[in-house]
């Protein structure tokens, strides 16, 4: 039995935490961002897409083959 491979996603932060609201900034940091150019790559689950969609104005988002 093949195992399946995980959807993932690369979220880079583009902009700037600060002067940001406290749930904005701990949505970040559960993305593991939190500095400008950093970048994760996370499992593709409605939870995280759900947590970068509260962010969405703040990283960039691209899906990884």
């Amino acid at each position: 039995m093949a195992t399946a491979k995980k959807k993932m996603v690369r979220v880079t932060q583009v902009g700037s935490a600060s002067g940001r609201g406290r749930r904005q900034l701990e949505t970040l940091k559960g993305l593991g961002l939190n500095k400008r150019h950093r970048t994760r790559e996370l499992e593709d689950t409605p939870a995280v897409r759900g947590m970068i969609t509260k962010v969405l104005h703040l990283v960039e988002v691209e899906d990884v083959a």
